[in-house]
Order: C-alpha cells, then structure tokens, then sequence
C-alpha cells in the first residue's frame, strides 16, 4: 500500500463565505495522531464543526470540517499537518511508504527575546504575542516589567516552529515586525539563545491557597453538573466501547477531548462528532485499550468518563485573586503528557484585557507539576494606576469567554 505524499493531508477550501474548508488527512495511524492534528488546527485559530474519524489500527482516514478567519494561510497550515503525521520514505517510484521506525524530535531551542519600551500602554502585550504568533514564535515563558517611571521591559522566552532563530535572518525578520508595531516606543529588542541557567531562574512559586483552590481534582458542582452528559456502551460493539458525549460546544473542544483519551493511551477506531458555535456538541467515538481490548473495568470508566467530564466544563482554570494590595488574574493550562499545551492562550488572556482597557503590570509564566499533573500557569498582575472599577467577577468572565470562545 503506498500514497503520494502530497496527498497525505488535502485541504478543500471554502468555495463562499460562510461554508466550512475540509481538511483530509490519509496517512499511517499512532495513538494520540488526533489530538496533535486538532492542536495545530486550533493553533491557526480554526473551529471544527464536524469531524469523521476511522482507522484499522495501521492506517487512518480523518475528515475535518473547519471554520476561521479569511487570513488562515491554509499552504502553511498543510505543511504543519504533514509534520505530525508518522514518518513516510520514499520508494524508487515516487510513491511514498510508511516507515515504522519513530525518532523522538529533540526538543526545540529557547531563545531570549528581550526589548524595551520608552512607556507602556493598553494592547501593547497583546500586540506583541500576536506579532510572534503570526512569526510562529511560541511563548514558553513571560517575565514583564513596568518601572516607575513607565518604562517597560519584557523577557520572553520563546521557541521557533521553523528552527531558524539562531540565524541573523530570523532574528532580523521578528525585530523588524515587532518595531512595525510598536513604532517609536521600542527602545531596543535583542534575540539571543537561552542558557539552562537563565530559563530555570525563570519558574515561580505558587501559594498553597491557589493551588488548593484551582487546582483540585473535584471542583464543586463539575461531577453533578447537567452541561456535560457522557454515556459509555459496551453493548453495541463485539470489539469497541462506545463512548458518547454531548455538551455545550467552546474553542478547542475536540482538541480537550483527543488530550484526555491521548494521555490515557486510549486508541480511536471510529469516530463521529458535529458542532453547532455556542450550542451544542454530539460526540460518538468507538474505542479501544492499546491491548486491543474494550474497556470493562468499571473503575477505569468511571475514571475517563470524570476526567473528560472535568476537561470539557473546565479545560482552563481562571481566577482572580488578591496579592497584596494589587489584583492578580490567574489561568491554569493543563499541559498533556507530551509536554506541549493548549495554544494561543496567552493570545486570548491578553486579548480580553486589551478590549477591557485593562493594562498588564506584570507577567510570569511557568510550569508546574500540581496533584501529579503538569500546569502552564499564567499570572498577570494588573495595572490599576488608572483606577479601574471592573469588578473582579466581570474581569474574570470576560477572560474565560475569550478563551472559551463564547464571545
């Protein structure tokens, strides 16, 4: 069996406004290969709207009906998809097989973007995050900083999609695209490669308050709650469980669905699921332990179906706390087993500040390992030199919406 490389991943655009574009993904199967589709798909700020999975253990078939923004670069959204598909060489006739052989990527570089602003001002972060998301730079860590006398300096430590921040051209390219949008504010911007010692003085600490509060594995009212209603059927199938969700649909919710059956090993054979913006979702997925087996243990059910439960009514924890005398918003990214997390978060949060008129004082992001679980964990202290009255109740909605992708 072979299959032309380029016809690994097609993708049918729209022929009108308003009608989804259909990506096709034909290609070798590995467990968790749709979780890591849906994360670049809602990386380049796509929403599913439907989706036709199925798979013989060897080789899959995936169908995505998506929608976004007219701006999507759809040639370069192909080539990222191509990356995560297992590994393809080719034969002396040009047509390209599956090799079996699976080489772990190195991780990538951290490089240290460092630049200083003359004064600071609403949006300004955000502009800067978009800026390096459409660059395809990942943020990984943020240290922000306003002095008294208003001047700003950002640290951002970021890795590179492409692989190319080490060279001059690169580095040029980000530098340049950052002063377009920061015009005669930006002081300096310096680009340089991160070493060990510099991203490990990086991390923070959490308060046990928080971690106690955000973090609990059974927040009240999730277990009961009717938003979310999950059905497992050992009945229907000699060989698969059935698996059936339906809830309220939100940004990425695939994706929190593939995460949570990628960290428990689970297999996808057969898949179906259809979502309507701001209503509802119907998921049916037939599925499979990694021994071939279904799933009959009923503490091992239990333990999917509380986990999925959690990870669609709460896929990110928001809160706002007080840290002294100042108002710290906090948003808690679970990260998967993989070691990558949910994108464009940091997108978001800055986003839904910047239409609130809500400076950032400060920033810190960093990883930690919470109740055997890893976190991104994003707290931004915020500028209330301007006296604003939101309430914190109302901060805190709007920033979840954002994220949710309710609004």
């Amino acid at each position: 069996m072979g299959i032309i490389y380029e016809d690994v991943v097609l993708i049918k655009e729209a022929e009108k406004a308003g009608d989804p574009t259909i990506i096709t993904v034909n290609c070798p199967d590995k467990t968790g290969l749709g979780c890591d589709l849906c994360r670049i798909i809602l990386r380049f700020g796509l929403s599913i709207a439907r989706g036709d999975v199925q798979t013989d253990g060897k080789w899959c078939y995936l169908v995505f009906w998506v929608v976004g923004m007219p701006t999507t670069r759809w040639s370069l959204l192909k080539k990222r998809l191509l990356e995560v598909c297992p590994t393809m060489t080719p034969a002396a006739s040009g047509i390209y097989y599956f090799k079996p052989e699976f080489q772990q990527p190195r991780p990538p570089d951290i490089f240290l973007l460092k630049f200083w602003c003359s004064y600071d001002r609403k949006g300004l972060l955000h502009d800067v995050t978009q800026v390096l998301c459409e660059l395809e730079l990942t943020i990984k860590r943020v240290k922000v900083s306003t002095a008294p006398d208003g001047k700003v300096m950002d640290l951002l430590f970021v890795t590179d999609t492409r692989q190319l921040l080490h060279t001059k051209k690169r580095q040029e390219e980000a530098i340049d695209r950052l002063k377009a949008v920061l015009g005669d504010a930006m002081l300096n911007c310096e680009i340089e490669r991160a070493i060990p010692e510099v991203t490990a003085c990086s991390q923070s600490f959490l308060p046990s308050s928080v971690t106690e509060d955000m973090f609990r594995l059974e927040m009240p009212g999730v277990l009961a709650s009717n938003s979310v209603s999950i059905v497992v059927d050992n009945k229907l199938s000699p060989s698969h469980t059935l698996i059936q969700v339906f809830c309220q649909d939100h940004k990425g919710l695939i994706y929190d669905i593939m995460r949570t059956l990628k960290d428990y090993n689970i297999q996808i054979s057969y898949g179906r699921f259809f979502a309507k913006p701001k209503q509802n979702c119907e998921v049916d997925l037939f599925i499979m332990q990694t021994d071939g087996k279904k799933i009959i243990d009923p503490h091992k059910q239990n333990a999917l179906c509380s986990r999925l439960r959690m990870e669609l009514i709460h896929p990110l924890r928001v809160d706002i706390i007080n840290r002294g005398p100042d108002t710290e918003l906090l948003v808690a990214n679970p990260v998967e087993l993989s070691g990558r997390g949910r994108p464009l978060v940091f997108y978001d949060i800055t986003l839904a500040l910047k239409i609130l008129n809500i400076g950032i004082f400060s920033v810190e992001i960093g990883r930690h390992r919470i109740h055997d679980r890893e976190w991104e964990v994003y707290r931004i202290l915020l500028d209330e030199c301007d006296g604003f009255s939101l309430p914190k109740i109302e901060i805190k909605e709007c920033v979840r919406k954002k994220l949710m992708g309710w609004e």
